[in-house]
């Protein structure tokens, strides 16, 4: 069954538009509260954002419904997606949430839900509160000395500093590298940059300055150009680059070249497996992860894993199958041993470790095969089901045709705005050209 408010990865739209508006946060808040309600004791709930003007505004709302129902509610401030998962664990709350759009412009928001445990919700739990949502929940509000309480965790970043700190092995420091940090104006803009100091790092912080309008203007993992020119203007060992929420990140090499999520995965796996601490026999990542990383894994006898896009998909996976490394070509890597989501700081502590340890540079340590031709582009439509359509069939069938068996075609409805993605890859550069303009050409006739 379709689902009303909540899409691949929480809750997501323009703020104070359809599905944003405060009177729906609170009734997110009520129905979540209701919901994730555990036995006698005063329920709790952590809630963290990102630096949106707009999340002032679904805070509020937010912790309106939650203590209309009973629930205490821990205020984190700005605070990256992981380390909410990690702090709902910590301080044994009931169910954690993060207020972010991630890579989205700033305009845009979101609501990002996790159990006790860190984990997110699973479609099934959305459903129940979606259920509730658009149920009559007055008579199940609290009063007098049931109504919860709002707190606001001062420590709450040192927590999460401390924890990422320990991640990194135990004879290894930062020292003597030069790191620039792109923090994409977003979640991470105090904690990454102290993190990285204290273990020893010489570094340089880009988008760092959020005013509430700028998370993923013109930086961050969606955008490195500032990133590498900072990085070849300083001769830096590296550039690390955070999206909004930090759970994802990319890598600039010392070179100013862009080290992508699958390159990123093949240097902890291998790394992880010398050591023989990989589980799993190989990763997990999407369908959209290059061919190249796939023949890479086999060639050092290891495998890959696929799954539909979404870190989610990739999550359940791993933890069904047994894997602790995974994530996706856009830069969320999940590291069970240590998150239970993408984390783009403790993901770029274990490649700053592979790179001390080796005494190499990032990237000669990061170039772990030759990607396979690979193109992707978006098309923006404004209604109803182009993928259904007769054209877009027909285009869609002679064009995997033509890719034959050496090739991929990938071709998905975004679940978060209204935009088709079709990415096709083939040795043959010119063919997935020629394949990938075909299919987006027929959808925009239609669409």
């Amino acid at each position: 069954m379709a689902r009303k408010y909540f899409g691949t990865d929480g809750i997501r739209g323009l703020a104070n538009g359809e599905k944003l508006t405060p009177e729906l946060v609170m009734r997110v808040g009520m129905a979540a509260g209701l919901k994730f309600a555990n036995g006698d004791h005063r329920n709790r709930v952590v809630i963290g954002k990102d630096t949106r003007r707009s999340g002032y505004m679904i805070e509020s709302a937010l912790t309106a419904g939650f203590t209309a129902v009973g629930v205490d509610v821990y205020l984190l401030g700005p605070m990256p997606t992981p380390a909410v998962a990690m702090l709902t664990r910590s301080l044994r709350a009931d169910l954690g949430v993060m207020i972010s759009a991630s890579h989205n412009p700033f305009d845009d928001n979101g609501i990002k839900l996790f159990r006790h445990d860190g984990f997110k919700l699973s479609d099934a739990l959305e459903a129940d509160i979606e259920e509730l949502m658009d149920s009559d929940m007055l008579s199940r509000l609290s009063r007098g000395g049931d109504i919860g309480r709002a707190h606001r965790d001062e420590a709450a970043q040192t927590r999460y500093i401390e924890y990422a700190k320990r991640t990194l092995p135990k004879n290894v420091d930062l020292s003597g590298l030069r790191i620039v940090l792109d923090c994409a104006n977003g979640a991470a803009y105090k904690v990454a940059p102290t993190a990285l100091w204290e273990l020893g790092a010489e570094v340089f912080t880009i988008g760092n300055k959020p005013d509430g309008f700028n998370i993923n203007d013109k930086v961050g993992s969606t955008a490195p150009e500032a990133l590498i020119a900072k990085v070849k203007e300083l001769r830096a060992d590296i550039g690390i680059a955070l999206d909004g929420d930090a759970d994802r990140v990319i890598i600039v090499d010392e070179k100013g070249e862009i080290v992508d999520g699958d390159q990123f995965m093949a240097v902890i796996a291998e790394s992880w497996h010398s050591r023989g601490e990989l589980r799993g026999g190989g990763l997990v990542a999407t369908v959209m992860s290059n061919l190249g990383l796939e023949r890479y894994l086999q060639g050092v006898g290891l495998t890959l894993e696929r799954t539909k896009v979404g870190d989610r998909y990739v999550l359940e996976t791993m933890r069904a199958k047994g894997f602790n490394v995974g994530g996706e070509q856009s830069g969320h890597i999940i590291l069970t041993d240590f998150t239970t989501t993408g984390d783009g700081l403790i993901a770029a502590l274990q490649l700053l470790a592979v790179a001390k340890l080796a005494d190499r540079p990032v990237s000669a340590i990061c170039k772990r095969f030759e990607k396979v031709p690979q193109l992707l582009q978006s098309v923006r439509f404004k209604a109803g089901k182009p993928l259904e359509d007769k054209l877009v069939v027909q285009a869609i069938d002679e064009s995997r045709a033509r890719l034959g068996e050496g090739g991929r075609l990938v071709i998905r409805e975004s679940g978060t705005e209204p935009v088709i993605r079709v990415m096709a890859e083939s040795d043959d550069e010119g063919l997935v050209a020629s394949v990938v303009q075909e299919i987006t050409s027929t959808i925009k006739k239609v669409a």
